[in-house]
């Protein structure tokens, strides 16, 4: 597993054991520990489970560790199931690799090569191949770091594998999408590796809808396309739908080969949703506005009285909010209203067990207890944090359990204390 996220770390893993129906026993995980042995069924569960993860490196067959290279192959040797793996697939091509946890960068060939020939009790008499072989038998070795700058120059624990599956990080989803190398973005665009991991630990489906209702410059779509969903997008800012000549949303579907995946995107005030309420939405993934650049707005006059006969206003005989070029009134909103309204639109839209994820800023300067929005029809599954300095923003994962769950409900709460003018103050 990547040591970074690690209030992430559990939850994606949780989430994709859950997405595929496999059983993991995660007793024996620690968020201080970069390893975790587990028993699983067969390769398939193990690759199922693996190849779409983001805070993971890669899953392998375990065959044995050891403080030293005595140790592990000793403990290599004592497998029972040794002797039948070597005569089941003696012929199969190979390659050995090596993976560092904590040392430093430098690589000796000469000291690998005398490495690898230290296993030739494995008996592998296939032929070697160093671009696409059957088998990747891999040496991983963990080092205590000198400090957070120098890495640590012998190992004290190694472990012995078989590759069975990289991670989606692994394999370059994380470079594929980085934001630098992205045809449309904007400043509020979503950074590729949380995007991902949210589309993971939301459980965006193959074949499913996907809804971001605040999609900005397109960051969430991006992320549950990538995973096969199919993606739906509204905000109410028809500058970011419209973008500039050919760089728009749409444009970083077809740069990515991904446009099959795009539904479309629609000027529009969430808490006016115009979504029909016979579209089946999976999945509701998204960034709300924390209000931060701009004051929160949604379609309204702030002074509903001094706005009484505006809407009768006609030019050229025809009523002015018909126009194309009509913008409409705005009033300002709260981003505590806004949630709730999320909350309750996921409980009427979203599938029996289908999930809701949002990411929510929470101040940390003051000592008082964060209160989590909640919503009697839905259950908070994960409330995870990624802390700044003076504040936070928190991936909370909710799932829908349908009319007859009764949980608690905190609508119509203060829970933000105004957080755009305390971020421009710096919190003091």
């Amino acid at each position: 597993m990547v040591q970074v996220h690690l209030n992430f770390r559990l939850a994606e893993l949780e989430s994709l054991a859950d997405l595929h129906g496999i059983d993991v026993d995660f007793s024996g995980y620690s968020v201080d520990s970069p390893f975790m042995v587990v028993t699983l069924k067969n390769d398939k569960d193990a690759s199922d489970w693996i190849k779409r993860s983001v805070l993971t490196r890669a899953i392998y067959e375990y065959w044995g560790e050891g403080t030293d290279y005595e140790s592990l192959h000793k403990s290599i040797q004592s497998l029972p199931e040794l002797e039948a793996y070597k005569s089941a697939n003696d012929q199969k091509s190979f390659k050995f690799e090596f993976e560092k946890y904590g040392g430093n960068a430098r690589q000796d060939t000469s000291a690998r090569v005398s490495t690898i020939e230290s296993f030739k009790y494995l008996d592998l008499k296939g032929p070697i191949r160093m671009k696409n072989p059957d088998e990747v038998f891999t040496v991983i070795e963990e080092y205590k770091a000198i400090s957070d700058n120098v890495g640590g120059e012998c190992p004290v624990k190694l472990y012995f594998g078989r590759q069975v599956q990289l991670s989606d990080r692994a394999t370059g989803a994380v470079e594929k999408y980085d934001l630098k190398k992205r045809p449309y973005k904007g400043t509020t665009s979503f950074e590729a590796e949380l995007s991902l991991a949210s589309a993971n630990i939301a459980q965006v489906k193959p074949g499913s809808i996907m809804y971001d209702p605040f999609v900005g410059t397109g960051s969430f779509l991006v992320a549950g396309g990538h995973y096969g969903a199919l993606v739906l997008g509204s905000d109410i800012d028809g500058r970011m739908i419209r973008g500039k000549g050919q760089q728009t949303i749409g444009a970083n579907f077809k740069h990515y080969k991904e446009a099959i995946q795009y539904l479309d995107v629609v000027t529009m005030d969430f808490t006016h949703n115009a979504i029909r309420d016979t579209l089946a939405i999976d999945t509701i993934l998204c960034d709300p506005p924390y209000g931060i650049r701009e004051s929160i707005k949604v379609l309204g006059a702030k002074d509903p009285e001094k706005f009484i006969g505006k809407e009768d206003v006609e030019i050229n005989g025809q009523k002015a909010y018909l126009l194309r070029d009509y913008i409409p009134t705005k009033k300002p909103y709260s981003l505590d209203s806004l949630l709730d309204d999320l909350l309750d639109y996921a409980s009427r839209r979203l599938p029996v067990n289908g999930r809701l994820a949002f990411w929510m800023p929470t101040a940390n300067d003051e000592n008082i207890a964060t209160i989590i929005p909640l919503n009697s029809k839905l259950e908070l599954k994960y409330n995870c944090v990624q802390d700044f300095n003076k504040w936070s923003r928190r991936l909370l994962v909710y799932i829908n359990r349908g009319p007859d769950f009764n949980g608690p409900s905190n609508s119509g709460l203060d829970r933000t204390s105004n957080f755009r003018d305390r971020y421009f103050s710096g919190f003091n």
